[in-house]
C-alpha cells in the first residue's frame, strides 16, 4: 500500500483546489510519482491535476460508477504510483439531495482513505475549533486526522488558532494570489490553457505545511482488490476516432480505457484542424465549442463527419459533441453552421440551464446504448436544443432536464448526441462497439 490523503472542504471555495494543486506539485517535485483523484462529475479540477502530475487524474463519483466502480478504479489507478491524493467536492458531507451518496465523506469511508479538512480561518480564531468539532463529530466512520488552514492572517493569528484546534495543523497557507486560477462560465480554466508555475505551486505547500507528515498517512483498504487486470478483448480491433481538442476535453479517463478493453483502438484528432480520421466509430465528449464556432465551422471535419453520419458510422457525442453535432450554434450576435447531423440547432443562453445528476431509461432502439438500461450520468450547460417537430429520442429522464420535455439522447441514423455525460464502468458501452464492428464490416 502507498501514503494517501483526501483534500476536503468545509465548503465550496475554500480554498481546497489551491492546495491540493500545491501538495501534488511540492510531492512531484520532491521525485515522487503522484496519483490525481477528484470526487464528483468534473472534468475541470482533473486536467490541473493530470497537468501537475503528469499522471492522468481519476474521477471518483459514487453516484455514476457506485462504491465498487470507485475502488476499482482508485486500485487500478494507484498501481506504480508513490502517494494518492484525491481532492474532493463542495462540503465534506454535501451530497445528492442533502444525502451522503456522492459525498467526499462516502468515498473516504469506502475507500478508507484519511482526510485532511481544508478550512478557510480568514476572520476567525476560536470559532475554528468548533467548526473542527463539528466536522469531526458529525460523522465518526470518518477518519478526519488533520487539518489544512487556509487564508492565515499572521503568526500570532496562526497562534490563536493552535490554541482553538485539537486536531494536528498540517498546513497553515497565507493568501496567494498568484497561485490562483482564473474562472470561465463552466468553471475554472483547463490545465492546458494555464502554465502551471510548479515552483510556486511547491514552494507555497512546503513553507507552510508538514509534507513530511502528509507522507505519513497510509491508505489501509478493508476491501478486497482485484489484482488482476482485465485483459482486452480477442475480438478484432475496432477504429474509434476521438475528438480531442480546446473545443473537446471532457472525457473521463476511466471511459477511454474501458473502450480499449472493450476491443478499441484510439484515433485522436482535432474537428478544428485535423481531417476525420479512417475509423468505425467516433466519439465526441464535451467541452468548448461555444468558445471555439469560427473554427469548428471552417474545419474539414464538419462536413467529413456530416458524410460519416449519413453512411451510418455510429457516432456518439455528449454535451459539447451534441451542440458540434446539431444544425448551428446559435447566439445573440452571430450564428454558425455546425455538423448538422442532428435535426436541431443549439441556442446559447445567459443563464444556466441545467445542473445536475441525471437518470434516464433507454426508450429506443440506437446504436450506442442498450434498450431497457437505466443510465446514470449529469448534465452542465448554458444552452439549449431548438429540436425539429421529427427529432426521435433514445433516452427518457427521470432526473434531470435533457435535451428536450425530460427526453434526450437525439437520434438520427447511428448517430446519437445528448446533454448527458456518462461514466462508462455503469454505461454498457458494449452496443457502440458492436455497433462500430458491424460498421467496418460493411
Amino acid at each position: 500500500m502507498i501514503p494517501a490523503v483526501l483534500i476536503a472542504g468545509t465548503h465550496s471555495g475554500v480554498g481546497k483546489t489551491t492546495i491540493t494543486l500545491g501538495l501534488m506539485a511540492a510531492l512531484r517535485k520532491r521525485g515522487l510519482k503522484v496519483q490525481p483523484f477528484k470526487v464528483g462529475p468534473d472534468f475541470i479540477d482533473p486536467s490541473h491535476h493530470t497537468a501537475v502530475c503528469g499522471r492522468p487524474s481519476r474521477s471518483l463519483d459514487t453516484y455514476m460508477m457506485g462504491v465498487e466502480g470507485i475502488r476499482k478504479s482508485f486500485a487500478e489507478a494507484v498501481k506504480g504510483a508513490d502517494i494518492a491524493v484525491v481532492e474532493g467536492v463542495m462540503g465534506f458531507f454535501d451530497g445528492l439531495d442533502a444525502s451522503e451518496e456522492a459525498s467526499s465523506a462516502q468515498v473516504a469511508k469506502a475507500l478508507n482513505i484519511p482526510v485532511l479538512l481544508v478550512m478557510d480561518v480568514r476572520g476567525t480564531s476560536r470559532s475554528a475549533g468548533a467548526m473542527e468539532l463539528g466536522y469531526t463529530s458529525f460523522d465518526p466512520e470518518v477518519k478526519i486526522v488533520g487539518t489544512l488552514l487556509n487564508r492565515v492572517g499572521s503568526e500570532r493569528h496562526l497562534s490563536l488558532l493552535r490554541k482553538s484546534l485539537k486536531l494536528p495543523i498540517l498546513g497553515a497557507v497565507p493568501v496567494r494570489k498568484e497561485v490562483e486560477v482564473k474562472s470561465r462560465h463552466l468553471g475554472l480554466q483547463m490545465g492546458f490553457e494555464k502554465e502551471h508555475d510548479l515552483d510556486a505551486l511547491a514552494s507555497l505547500v512546503e513553507e507552510h505545511s508538514d509534507v513530511d507528515g502528509i507522507l505519513k498517512l497510509w491508505w489501509k483498504p478493508y476491501f478486497g482488490l482485484d489484482q488482476s487486470r482485465k485483459e482486452e478483448s480477442k475480438v478484432g480491433k475496432v477504429r474509434i476516432g476521438v475528438a480531442m481538442d480546446e473545443a473537446f476535453c471532457f472525457y473521463y479517463h476511466d471511459n477511454l480505457e474501458e473502450l480499449r478493453k472493450a476491443g478499441a483502438e484510439l484515433f485522436f484528432f482535432s474537428p478544428l484542424r485535423d481531417d476525420l480520421p479512417d475509423i468505425d466509430g467516433l466519439y465526441i465528449g464535451g467541452g468548448y465549442p461555444e468558445l471555439h464556432q469560427e473554427g469548428l465551422e471552417a474545419g474539414r471535419a464538419r462536413g467529413q463527419i456530416k458524410n460519416a453520419s449519413e453512411d451510418g458510422m455510429p457516432i456518439y457525442g455528449e454535451c459539447g459533441g451534441l451542440m458540434y453535432l446539431t444544425e448551428a450554434i446559435t447566439s445573440d450576435d452571430s450564428r454558425h453552421r455546425m455538423v448538422g447531423a442532428l435535426p436541431a440547432e443549439t441556442i446559447m443562453t445567459k443563464k444556466l440551464q441545467a445542473l445536475g445528476y441525471v437518470e434516464a431509461s433507454v426508450v429506443r432502439e440506437n446504436p450506442v446504448s442498450d434498450l431497457g438500461k437505466c443510465i446514470r450520468g449529469h448534465e452542465f450547460h448554458y444552452s439549449r436544443i431548438d429540436c425539429q417537430g421529427d427529432a426521435r429520442f433514445a433516452y427518457h429522464l427521470t432526473r434531470g432536464k435533457g435535451s428536450k420535455d425530460g427526453l434526450d439522447g437525439i437520434l438520427e441514423h447511428s448517430t446519437l448526441g445528448g446533454y448527458l455525460h456518462t461514466h462508462f464502468y455503469s454505461y454498457q458501452i458494449g452496443r457502440f462497439i458492436d455497433s462500430c464492428r458491424g460498421y467496418s464490416k460493411r
